[in-house]
């Protein structure tokens, strides 16, 4: 047998400090054999992270790491900084989450590229800019000369993130390590790069460890996967097998957190994960995830759980693994969404928003205006779920905006309950105005105050719209939407820092519907959070809109999520929308060329799907010279000819208001073969 080219033994890491150590990592043990891709996954807290560090020797001075890291046959958990040196300089690279933390503001993106093969290799700096360009080529960033004159603000998420793959693969390493080098991008950037890092795995032979909490990039990139909880690798298996039949009760929830694409909104049950990770300070004996599983025995959980093997290489850390129909959701657990009313809350006519930039614009003696909403039309129902998804830049959070108040339009109508507000902003819109629309942004941080509790935003919600008097009435009042978002009334006396990124967005939710909105504005609420943590906000939202009667207008890029819960979708490219309908309706041919980019990029949690691939080439357009006839001709894969270049696309209407803004006829579209297959037949046996 080939020897592995990563042995990690009984690795332990723990960080110190005046106030005593944690333990993050308490005895973990894998491998990864040459040319292999390992994907871990799990909660955010749980060790992930540490173990790429701990693997690089970049603990610090806090962290403490016993065991055995031995990679190509030599022990680099005890080696010198020289040593340590050579290997992150030639054997093992890493690609960190953020792009901007890891390239320099202040340098061009060839002079950090350069210094790699330079130094690790000491060739000149003219062979050193010839190999970055050549990387560059082969992480398919076009012109790779004109890139390397850049800083990196002058480039795109997905072009930095790329820019940052080259550089790591400039040592040509030997396992390369990958800490969620996809969060926060559009989906389609968040495809080429997965299939930008598939393509070089062939073409370089280099083994993989990628950690994410998204269980669908895991089964398209990786050959096995490792689910970890709190430091421990509670079940490890082939990824088709783990699929195919997870066993451990954490790995299950997991999964049932994920929304598919497959799925049926009023079927599909979001199973949330209950309580929270146990502190690392108050680690549970025996079994890591026993506070939280309901098949939890006293007597049996509680003792040192062994590793069992299951089937080929499929290991599970579980008492109980075999009673798998305990862990399945309940009837009460399934939540779906409200039935829209006739009446019509929210109505958008011909509504845009221009922004003038001035007289000149880099160097160019002529006014520059910027497009960043055209000729919106659409409306929501009370009670619906309104959903609009795009990429970056395509104008949604423009309109929601436009929509709080926080920005006016430039010309149209936008009217909620029967008035035009579109020429309004917060200021000058009246108590009523302001309290029925409300808004639940993107990052709970940027909008929670952490010199003041938890509990003062919503307090100060409550009497600014005089929904209740007095000092304790409002007290009374907070504890009560404290209780309805599921969190103790205890937590209205703790700072926003005490709090963890689903409590703080509940809070933000909380204080949203302290002002008893008839529509909410939820934009990107779950993207930055993980799936069980996603799960447990969306049923939230959905048990608050049913009882309450609410309109929600649900911004996401995520569109297995709108899936689940959307009534309506409205897809947006360019500050256009290309295409809208009932949630159905947009999930199966015909849909726009630009909409079956979308869904061919989400990521399915399924290694058994059979999924059409439609990837994008270039870049979007700018919103200051907008292509004069259809917007996405200079990307879209079915461009028809002259016409799409020249002459703005007509509205093709489908059923059930279903509109199409493309020059291909509806029956052309229709044709198109459905993005998404599966093959349950095929899948591994249990």
């Amino acid at each position: 047998m080939t020897a592995p080219l990563l042995r990690v033994e009984n690795l332990k890491v723990e960080y110190r400090s005046a106030a005593g150590s944690v333990t993050a990592i308490p005895d973990l043990s894998f491998e990864v054999a040459p040319g292999e891709s390992l994907g871990i996954v799990g909660e955010s807290g749980c060790g992930k992270s540490t173990l790429l560090m701990a693997i690089m020797g970049h603990l610090g001075s806090s962290g403490v790491a016993t065991g055995r890291v031995i990679f190509e046959g030599k022990e680099i958990s005890k080696a010198s900084p020289a040593e340590l040196r050579a290997v992150r300089s030639g054997g093992i690279a890493m690609v960190y989450q953020d792009p901007n933390a890891a390239l320099n503001p202040t340098l061009k993106i060839g002079r950090q590229l350069v210094e790699v093969p330079m130094l690790r290799a000491g060739v000149s700096p003219t062979e050193a800019t010839r190999l970055s360009e050549r990387m560059l080529a082969d992480v398919h960033l076009p012109d790779p000369a004109s890139v390397m004159e850049r800083y990196p603000h002058q480039l795109s998420g997905g072009q930095k993130q790329r820019a940052v793959i080259a550089m790591a693969l400039l040592a040509n390493p030997r396992l390369l390590l990958l800490d969620e080098p996809t969060t926060g991008l559009d989906v389609t950037v968040e495809a080429a790069v997965l299939d930008l890092i598939d393509e070089l795995r062939e073409k370089y032979g280099t083994s993989l460890i990628y950690i994410t909490h998204n269980v669908g990039v895991v089964a398209q990139v990786c050959d096995r996967v490792g689910v970890m909880y709190l430091g421990d690798l509670v079940e490890e298996a082939p990824v088709g097998a783990l699929f195919a039949s997870p066993r451990h009760p954490y790995t299950r929830r997991l999964m049932a957190c994920v929304p598919r694409l497959d799925g049926d909104k009023h079927t599909t049950s979001f199973l949330p994960i209950p309580g929270q990770p146990s502190s690392l300070r108050d680690r549970p004996a025996g079994c890591p995830f026993s506070p939280r599983c309901v098949g939890f025995t006293p007597g049996l959980c509680d003792q040192k759980v062994p590793v069992e093997e299951i089937g080929p290489n499929h290991r599970v850390r579980c008492f109980r693994h075999r009673e798998a129909e305990m862990f399945e959701p309940a009837a009460q657990d399934i939540v779906a969404p409200a039935e829209p009313r006739p009446e019509i809350v929210l109505e958008a006519q011909g509504l845009s928003k221009i922004y003038k930039l001035g007289n000149s614009f880099f160097g160019a003696k002529r006014s520059a205006a910027l497009s960043a909403n055209e000729d919106l039309n659409f409306s929501a129902k009370k009670s619906e779920i309104v959903a609009i998804v795009g990429e970056s830049g395509s104008g949604k959070s423009t309109f929601a905006r436009i929509l709080a108040g926080l920005q006016d339009a430039t010309s149209g109508k936008l009217v909620v309950l029967g008035s035009d507000i579109a020429n309004t902003t917060a200021s000058e819109r009246s108590s009523d105005q302001l309290s029925a629309v409300q808004m639940v942004f993107q990052n709970p941080d940027a909008t929670l105050n952490p010199s003041h509790s938890a509990g003062f935003p919503i307090a100060r919600a409550l009497k600014k719209f005089k929904v209740t008097h007095g000092s304790k009435e409002t007290q009374s009042r907070v504890a009560e939407l404290f209780q309805m978002v599921r969190l103790a009334p205890s937590l209205m006396r703790v700072r926003p820092g005490r709090l963890s990124g689903g409590q703080k967005q509940r809070v933000a939710i909380a204080r949203a519907f302290a002002a008893t909105p008839d529509i909410l504005v939820a934009d990107e609420p779950v993207s930055a959070l993980d799936v069980s943590v996603q799960a447990a906000i969306v049923n939230l939202l959905l048990q608050i809109q049913k009882t309450k009667g609410t309109t929600i207008v649900f911004i996401s890029h995520d569109l297995a999520l709108v899936r689940h819960l959307a009534d309506q979708v409205i897809v947006m490219y360019l500050g256009k929308v290309m295409e809208s309908g009932p949630v159905a309706a947009l999930f199966a041919p015909p849909f726009h060329p630009y909409t079956e980019a979308l869904l061919s990029a989400v990521p399915v949690p399924d290694p058994a799907a059979e999924q059409r691939h439609v990837r994008l080439s270039g870049e979007t357009p700018s919103p200051i010279n907008v292509p004069k006839g259809c917007r996405f001709a200079t990307r879209c894969p079915r461009k028809v000819g002259a016409i799409c270049d020249e002459v703005p696309p007509p509205e093709r209407k489908g059923e059930g208001g279903h509109m199409i803004l493309c020059h291909i006829p509806l029956d052309e579209l229709a044709a198109v073969a459905p993005i998404f297959q599966h093959n349950r037949s095929e899948r591994a046996p249990a």
